[in-house]
This record gives C-alpha cells, sequence and structure tokens, in this order.
C-alpha cells in the first residue's frame, strides 16, 4: 500500500503535486471505500458513484484537511457522511412519490461461490438476504457502527472519528444494534 496513509501525508507535499497525491489516495483507498459505501448502500451502482464522490469531495476539501488524522479516517468520515445524505434523500423521495408502497425488492447482491451447489447457493442467498435486511433495518447510526466495525474490522476510535462522535458512543451504538439485530434475526434462526 503507498505510503498516502500516513497521518499528515497530504500537508508534507506542495499544491502543485495535489493530482499525484490523490492519484495514490485513489488506488490506496478505493477498494475499502467502495465496500463500505457498498455494505451502507446496497447497491453496487450507488456505492460506486458515492464513492467517486468521495474522492471528489476529498480533493475539494484538500485546503482544509489539516493533517492530524488518517486520510484513510478522514475519507470514511466522507463516505458514512455522503451514504446517509443519499439514503435520507431516497427516503424522501419515496415518501413524496409514494413509491414506499413498492417496497420490498430483494437489492442486495450477494457474493456466493460458484462451485456451491445449486441448493446451498440458494440456502446462502436467503440467509444472506435475511441478516442483509435485519442489517438494513436497523437505525442508521446502529448499522454504520455495525458496518464499520464488523465488516471493514476498524477500531472503536477509527469508528468514532468516521462518525464523530466518541469510543464510548461506538461501544454503546454497537452494543445496541447487536441486541437489535438478534431480536429481528430471532424468528429465523431456523432459517440461519
Amino acid at each position: 500500500m503507498p505510503d498516502t496513509h500516513r497521518s499528515g501525508e497530504l500537508r508534507e507535499h506542495a499544491p502543485e503535486n495535489r493530482q499525484e497525491i490523490f492519484r495514490r489516495l485513489f488506488d490506496a483507498w478505493h477498494g475499502r471505500i467502495y465496500q463500505t459505501c457498498y455494505r451502507l448502500m446496497g447497491n453496487p451502482q450507488e456505492a460506486e458513484d458515492i464513492t467517486q464522490d468521495v474522492f471528489v469531495r476529498a480533493m475539494q476539501a484538500y485546503d482544509r484537511f489539516r493533517g492530524d488524522a488518517d486520510p484513510g479516517t478522514w475519507l470514511y468520515r466522507i463516505a458514512v457522511n455522503q451514504c446517509l445524505n443519499v439514503r435520507r434523500r431516497k427516503r424522501r423521495l419515496q415518501w413524496l412519490t409514494l413509491d414506499f408502497w413498492n417496497e420490498g425488492a430483494d437489492d442486495s447482491a450477494v457474493l456466493r461461490d460458484r462451485s456451491a451447489s445449486v441448493e446451498e447457493d440458494i440456502q446462502q442467498a436467503d440467509r444472506e438476504r435475511i441478516v442483509g435486511k435485519a442489517i438494513d433495518a436497523l437505525p442508521e447510526r446502529q448499522r454504520t457502527a455495525l458496518i464499520l466495525s464488523h465488516f471493514e474490522r476498524m477500531s472503536y476510535k477509527a469508528i468514532a472519528e468516521a462518525m464523530d462522535c466518541s469510543p464510548s458512543a461506538v461501544e454503546s451504538l454497537l452494543h445496541r444494534a447487536k441486541t437489535n439485530l438478534g431480536r429481528r434475526l430471532r424468528p429465523h434462526l431456523d432459517e440461519l
């Protein structure tokens, strides 16, 4: 991985090197930021659009980057905020257009082992759909903390920075997320 993950890396270079800095930053962080956006949004095209927007916004905010935070944490924070903004906009649009009556389409893409039997593949897809819907039904901040912790394997401190809260708030959000997730999955235990 390029050394763009070091704190202060963006501040160490002259403005004329900005394009090269952001190319390296994009190369180093694009995959992880995309995965986070995908897990938060559940739609590959939306995730890619938001990921691109994250890097555009980061480039635009370059002069305001203090350099005391890790660039990855800075990018995660932009990504989380963008995903939450898009989800809020979508909810408002659904309400305004009354499309909420047509909800229920499974928009979670599932990566499966192609060598598994068709039956195992279907069972795995059902389990992932059930868990995905349960995660998606969590309140936004609980869902975000859970995704960053479980899927991105971020520390409480990094999650706190990305979500602009304290590590103890992250711990509380994760506890409530796991409790709520357990409650939502309990009726489906025989399917899992």
